[in-house]
């Protein structure tokens, strides 16, 4: 029985090639899209999942919410202080260990080479996280202060081997050198996890941090990771139940200048397990990029869409040409065949039309998952078998398409009466109401399409924004040097930039402790007499020259002076006791932006020009230190445009500037060529590293340039699946409707008025989806806009767009058949059957 069925569905196919055409190929753009996006979302919800003890390893986080603004700022970093004080307070932490970010000089047989991804931790973190090892016992790998554990790339790049074992390699940092003998090679740490380092050396807190000891007890110190274990039967819901008691309990009220302050006045802590955090609420001081849950979620919802488009198509087509069919159900249920029978006749159809469109599918997905995964920049890949293999979900895909693409058709067909058919004419089997059904899902194909186009646009839109509005300092023309902190001496950093500034093309150089989306974040707490709330403002060190360099426009006041010794808050290094109290005793010159006066609450920027505002420039121990403002320049807008605008303070200090900012004119790879062979000459053992504004503008928003362009590619899925439809339904119509229009065109129809409507048919739907479409674009994108704190405004503009090009479109596809059928010759037309 079931090989009779095969055999009349494949005839079946045979005899109508252009169905099967436009059907399969439907299903098989929509079952590519589907598999590939898919294997998109399970690749991001699986970050860590196959790390070893994944499910009772977590990170302490600290979350940050603004008591003036609202904004939140939330870190996947901590203090060292409050982990320190989590294990102390909580029995159920078993293991703990501190991981520190740093990028020091590696030198080797006298050669000076950089380094990233580098961790410092003060424990054996991989009791915590538990990578595989290639060399070496994970449990004594980092047993004691100055072993080192590496990856297997960094392994073979910095000794040509995996076998590493016992070898050595000096690291420079903070001014000191430090020797590390490697204890341990791992396997390099997979793309789809949230922890990422190339060496992890342990280090012993105290004496690494010996010239800032407040670094290991400041609450608000937030510059490393902290990852623990719990103990067996621990529930970690209880632990961050008592969380808020816990802040309250350990972090103790300072008085600075009157004014009670505490670390926990604007921020909590969160136990979350590692494998969540990729995906979770804090992104912030991550080790990799993250990204949106909502967004995966989308990228799923849309799968599914235009692989339901795709079983539209093919419920639309079935129902169309079921007249072709009519006859041969009426004589097959004449000849004894029952209703079951007829129906398991057609969903076998049905399942082998969607098998032979995964097949092809498959094929697209295997030339085209290469591109994809470099696209995304994730470690894609097809398996058959296996826990991750796709074989049981593409049968099950292949079944629950055939089946809901063919079940409505199926009964429709199977419930032609036999006498009504064989006295009839073919357009009289039609089942009632199967021609607004066939409205009713062009409509929602066509809304699909459409809200898609509508996203593409606004997200473009909203990217170009991004990426030409005015951040408030010349964008153009700067080159950025990344590692000027590595160079310790003070004379010999001020010596570099000033003969960077002789070499040919540049026009101005300046060190800062800020720059073009840095990760450097630097905030003190502000008090204003007359107000008992301390303010959070932005402070960073700068050289005098760096407004003009970056081309910050002076709103009030004057700028700072090196020839003014109240302008000069460097001290020395390491810190001096008496230096400190002596600044905190002087005060200190420094210059505001604008909206740092607003938060201050000066009503404009000449009224604060001269007053003084206290902050706690040094140790908390000596008191708050009185900062005069003697210069006001406009906002500037430094990272990302998610991210809200920061009040900032700047002040010189020479110690404290970690990049050196190159405003340039002309050849942009020949003015940096020059740079770095003086760098070389004058600093051969700190490694030059360098990127222009324009590289480093285009990384800030790849993700959103990324997300326009995948948007793009499932707006043209939607649009060919949605077409492919179209056309087939716009085909069998004007063939059905062949006698129609003899007879209007004997009465005197014109061509044109054939076409219309023909055209007119088509468009309705079109137009009735776009009132559908566009709410809930709108609402979609408006959320997603209200992400940005600088954006663009939602206009009616990229909907009617949109809608434009979708009815253009339809227009275009069904516009050939029916310019075809109302140019045939009548005559023709009335001998149909």
């Amino acid at each position: 029985m079931w090989r009779n069925y095969l055999t009349v569905g494949i005839r079946a196919l045979a005899k109508s090639r252009a169905y099967a055409f436009i059907n399969i190929l439907g299903l098989a753009i929509g079952m590519a899209a589907c598999l590939m996006i898919l294997l998109f979302v399970r690749y991001e919800l699986t970050y860590d999942a196959t790390l070893p003890g994944a499910e009772n390893a977590y990170q302490f986080q600290s979350h940050y919410k603004s008591p003036e603004t609202g904004n939140e700022m939330n870190l996947q970093m901590t203090a060292y202080v409050a982990g320190q004080r989590l294990k102390k307070d909580f029995p159920q932490v078993d293991k703990l260990v501190y991981a520190l970010s740093a990028s020091p000089i590696v030198t080797k047989d006298g050669q000076a080479t950089p380094s990233d991804d580098v961790l410092l931790v003060d424990g054996n973190l991989f009791d915590v996280l538990q990578f595989p090892f290639l060399r070496g016992n994970p449990a004594t790998a980092l047993q004691s202060a100055g072993s080192l554990v590496v990856t297997e790339s960094e392994a073979i790049k910095r000794f040509g081997t995996v076998d590493a074992l016992g070898k050595t390699l000096t690291m420079g940092a903070r001014g000191r050198t430090f020797d590390y003998r490697v204890t341990g090679v791992t396997a390099d740490t997979p793309k789809n996890s949230a922890i990422k380092f190339n060496m992890v050396g342990r280090i012993d807190p105290n004496s690494y941090f010996a010239d800032i000891p407040e670094f290991l007890d400041s609450w608000g110190w937030q510059s490393g990771w902290v990852f623990v274990t719990l103990r067996p039967g621990a529930n970690p819901a209880a632990i961050r139940s008592q969380l808020p008691a816990w802040e309250k309990r350990n972090i103790p009220d300072e008085t600075i200048a009157g004014l009670r302050t505490n670390a926990g006045d604007d921020q909590d802590w969160h136990l979350v397990n590692v494998r969540d955090i990729h995906l979770g609420k804090a992104q912030g001081g991550s080790m990799t990029p993250g990204n949106d849950r909502r967004t995966v979620y989308t990228f799923a919802v849309i799968a599914v869409l235009i692989l339901a488009m795709a079983c539209v198509n093919f419920t639309n087509l079935a129902t169309a040409r079921a007249g072709q069919r009519a006859r041969e159900v009426a004589l097959r249920k004449v000849l004894g065949a029952s209703r079951k029978q007829l129906i398991a006749q057609f969903l076998t159809e049905s399942v082998l039309m969607s098998a032979i469109a995964m097949l092809v599918a498959l094929a697209m997905v295997e030339l085209s998952l290469p591109w994809f995964a470099a696209f995304l920049k994730a470690d894609l890949a097809l398996h058959y078998w296996g826990v991750d293999g796709v074989l049981l979900p593409m049968i099950l895909l292949v079944l629950v398409v055939g089946l809901a693409g063919g079940l409505y058709p199926a009964f429709i067909l199977s419930g032609f009466q036999p006498a009504r058919v064989l006295k009839a004419n073919k357009s009289s089997a039609d089942a009632s109401g199967s021609g607004r059904l066939r409205s009713v899902l062009v409509i929602g194909q066509f809304a699909v399409s459409i809200g898609l186009i509508v996203c593409t646009a606004v997200i473009y839109a909203q990217t170009v924004y991004a990426q030409t509005v005015d951040p408030g300092f010349k964008r153009d023309g700067i080159l950025q040097i990344d590692n000027a902190g590595r160079i310790r001496d003070h004379a010999a950093r001020r010596s570099l930039v000033d003969e960077i500034k002789r070499v040919d093309g540049v026009l101005a150089a300046a060190t800062t402790s800020i720059g073009v989306n840095t990760r450097n974040s630097s905030n003190r707490g502000f008090q204003v007499e007359g107000r008992n709330e301390s303010i959070l403002i932005g402070t960073y060190a700068i050289d005098p020259d760096f407004f003009a360099t970056m081309g910050l426009r002076k709103v009030a006041g004057r700028l700072l002076d090196r020839n003014r010794a109240m302008d000069d808050a460097t001290l020395p290094f390491p810190s001096q006791p008496e230096a400190d109290a002596a600044l905190n005793r002087r005060g200190l010159n420094v210059v505001m932006n604008e909206l740092a006066l607003k938060r201050l609450g000066f009503a404009d920027p000449q009224a604060a020009i001269g007053k003084t505002v206290k902050t706690s420039m040094v140790d908390t121990k000596y008191g708050a230190t009185p900062v005069t403002i003697v210069g006001v320049v406009n906002d500037t807008r430094f990272r990302s445009v998610r991210t809200p605008m920061e009040p900032m303070m700047f002040y010189r200090d020479q110690g404290g500037d970690d990049y050196v900012i190159v405003r340039y004119t002309g050849d942009p790879a020949a003015v940096r060529a020059r740079i770095e062979r003086l760098w070389k000459s004058r600093q051969p053992a700190v490694p030059f590293e360098a990127q222009f504004s324009d590289d480093i503008m285009t990384r800030l928003y790849e993700a959103e340039t990324a997300r326009a362009q995948i948007f793009a590619s499932f707006a043209i899925l939607a649009v060919i699946v949605g077409c492919l439809g179209l056309f087939g339904l716009a085909s069998f119509t004007a063939e059905r409707r062949t006698k129609e229009i003899g007879i209007r065109k004997v009465l005197g129809a014109r061509t044109r008025d054939i076409v219309q409507l023909l055209v007119w048919q088509f468009s309705r739907p079109v137009l009735i989806a776009n009132l559908i479409a566009w709410p809930v674009a709108w609402w979609v994108m408006r959320d997603w806009l209200n992400t940005f704190d600088s954006r663009i405004t939602l206009t009616p503009v990229p909907f009617v767009i949109a809608g434009a090009i979708a009815l253009v479109i339809a227009i275009g596809t069904i516009s050939a058949h029916a310019v075809r059928v109302a140019r045939a010759n009548p005559i023709h037309a009335l001998r149909y059957e």
